[in-house]
């Protein structure tokens, strides 16, 4: 039995509006769909992944000239992971036992976090997976930094540990850092050396993308304090300087931040995760030396024998002295190419060097010392 279809007598005003729903809901599914392709960038993108981190925090002007000269052709896919706050001199450490903060940032138009940790923690959290989308990149750069990284100074260094912890991590990587020089040295200078180390940079990434760059290294490159008028590129070897450690005794009443100067250089999230842990540590404290007597004393060392019945308290703030134009030093080595104008690049590896030497030298003094011959 046929039914007509001028039977179905529906109002023509719900007709209009019917199919104007239905037109909208085609627009929006569509409109849907680009935006599900665009929220997917590292599955599409064919670019090869960069991570960037530093070690002065991710307000640096260094790390925001370095990720806006690699966004500017669009040839690469940038991330940036770097700490919060100024990590120069904190080495190789990383947190354990505490939570750390991490919250997105802006840094050009990279994908950008900021952590209330180290730059070895912002690098070993961002390769995780936990942080980004993308298996690893291709390459990780700590820089630009400002202050050569020479010799022994590369042990203390936060640049340096972000690329390190990058090669333990299985990713090749570079730490780029200029030799700042204090009221010397401007802006324009990080703007030039971030044009200096573009050509090394891309190096990188083609001979990566080739299979025939280093693997078993990362590599320290120094830009000279004048970077335009360098003398060219040199391979140079990691020397033995180091900067001298001065320590000096201060008190609490002629600087009253002396006894908070470690706990000034962290967050406010870091410094409020401690109050509680701290408040029961000093309570304990404070049961345990109920009888012992505070003094605080502004002198270096104390003369006599101390009185088992006091605890003495002392502040102390430390500054890095580095020497400069130190006679004797071989032309290949990294601080002294540095200082004489050369973009330096110093692979190091995680072994030490001479291990076959030095395995010889311990198994012979073991060897004497156990024998009882000595």
């Amino acid at each position: 039995m046929a039914t007509s279809v001028k039977n179905n007598f529906l109002n023509p005003a719900l007709v209009s509006n019917l199919q104007q729903a239905l037109i909208l809901r085609k627009k929006d599914s569509v409109q849907d769909q680009h935006q599900n392709k665009a929220k997917e960038p590292t599955k599409a993108s064919s670019k090869p992944v960069v991570l960037v981190t530093n070690a002065e925090g991710i307000d640096s002007p260094g790390l925001t000239l370095l990720v806006e000269a690699l966004l500017r052709d669009a040839l690469l896919d940038v991330h940036v992971c770097a700490p919060q706050s100024d990590r120069s001199v904190c080495g190789h450490s990383v947190t354990t036992g505490e939570t750390l903060a991490v919250c997105s940032a802006q840094v050009g138009d990279a994908n950008a976090y900021q952590v209330s940790g180290t730059p070895a923690d912002c690098v070993s959290l961002a390769l995780s997976g936990a942080l980004f989308s993308w298996s690893k990149p291709i390459l990780v750069i700590s820089g630009l930094n400002k202050g050569a990284t020479c010799g022994y100074d590369t042990l203390y260094s936060g640049a340096v540990a972000g690329a390190r912890e990058a090669l333990i991590c299985g990713v090749p990587s570079l730490c780029i850092s200029l030799n700042w020089e204090k009221n010397a040295s401007c802006e324009s200078d990080l703007k030039d050396a971030v044009t200096v180390c573009l050509p090394l940079i891309q190096a990188a990434i083609t001979d990566i993308q080739k299979g025939i760059f280093p693997n078993n290294c990362f590599l320290n490159i120094g830009i000279p304090t004048c970077p335009l008028t360098n003398k060219g590129v040199k391979v140079t070897r990691q020397s033995v300087k180091r900067s001298s450690l001065c320590w000096q005794a201060v008190s609490t009443k002629k600087n009253p931040s002396a006894g908070h100067y470690s706990s000034n250089q962290q967050s406010l999230g870091i410094m409020l995760a401690h109050l509680g842990r701290d408040a029961s540590a000093a309570a304990a404290a404070r049961r345990l030396n109920s009888n012992c007597k505070n003094v605080e004393i502004e002198s270096v060392g104390v003369a006599g024998k101390i009185d088992s019945q006091r605890t003495i308290k002392k502040y102390f703030r430390m500054e890095l002295l580095t020497e400069k134009g130190q006679p004797n030093i071989e032309d290949d080595l990294d601080c002294r190419a540095l200082e004489d104008g050369f973009v330096t690049v110093t692979p190091l590896s995680l072994c030490a060097k001479g291990y076959v030497e030095v395995q010889s030298s311990v198994s012979n003094w073991l060897a004497i010392a156990l024998s009882g011959d000595q």
